[in-house]
């Protein structure tokens, strides 16, 4: 059995090395580049990846699926610029792909926030659904948040998937209000409607969901950074919404 890995990009200098170089082992890896202006696309290329470009941006959705066309493996795993395959999660997924016991496969995910592994506020083992059999799934079209859909059954695999998400607060900051733009586009074609106070209540309830129901400040500091960021995040999309339909 074969493994495309597929990885969507843009100006990821700083992290799509060690994504790359953590899955060298498979027999292809593609970066479909959104137009990056770093060293993105030299660093892929000069490590064996096949690098494709597509610099219109329709979404995180659609531009995975992009991404997908262009594999053909038997088997494709997606991982995100800032993810890395875990060697024991490798040896997991080579193990899986000799003898299959499922088309889908979920594993969880261990995330790096402002210098420290979170273990709580949502996000251990926060399962991402990433490894299948080509055909056996599709990305939503969703513009972020995406999701993969599809109707096979859903195996399990126990080795992490290890995720640089945030360096710093500034990137966290950047990213939240990208994030919070693309979540208040794709609700307002939804047809959602909303104002300031349900925002802020969203965003109560999300900071109060992050840090106490799931324990986020069993992580400490960086869980507090997480919860009042999840609140700033969707405070912002809300409002954004609010404005939008102004």
């Amino acid at each position: 059995m074969t493994l495309s890995v597929i990885v969507i990009a843009k100006n990821e200098a700083a992290s799509i090395g060690d994504c790359l170089q953590s899955v060298a082992w498979a027999d292809e890896r593609i970066v479909l580049d959104g137009g990056s202006t770093d060293a993105t696309v030299a660093i892929a290329k000069a490590l064996g990846a096949r690098v494709e470009v597509a610099a219109d941006w329709p979404g995180f959705g659609p531009q995975k699926n992009r991404a997908l066309a262009f594999a053909s493996g038997d088997w494709v795993l997606s991982l995100d610029a800032d993810e890395q395959v875990s060697p024991g999660l490798r040896i997991e997924i080579e193990a899986a792909l000799l003898a299959p016991g499922a088309a889908v496969y979920r594993m969880p995910r261990a995330s790096r926030y402002c210098g420290r592994t979170l273990r709580h506020g949502g996000w251990w083992p926060d399962y991402v659904i990433r490894l299948f059999r080509r055909g056996e799934a599709r990305f939503s079209d969703d513009l972020v948040h995406e999701r993969l859909v599809s109707t096979a059954a859903v195996g399990t695999l126990t080795q992490p998937l290890l995720h640089d998400t945030y360096a710093s607060l500034e990137e966290a900051l950047d990213k939240a209000n990208r994030y919070s733009t693309l979540g208040a586009e794709q609700a307002f074609v939804r047809g959602e409607r909303t104002g300031l106070m349900t925002a802020l209540g969203h965003g109560l309830w999300a900071f109060f969901r992050t840090y106490v129901l799931r324990r986020g400040f069993l992580d400490g500091g960086q869980g507090l950074l997480l919860a009042v960021s999840n609140a700033h995040t969707t405070f912002y999309r809300y409002a954004k919404l609010w404005l939008k339909r102004q």
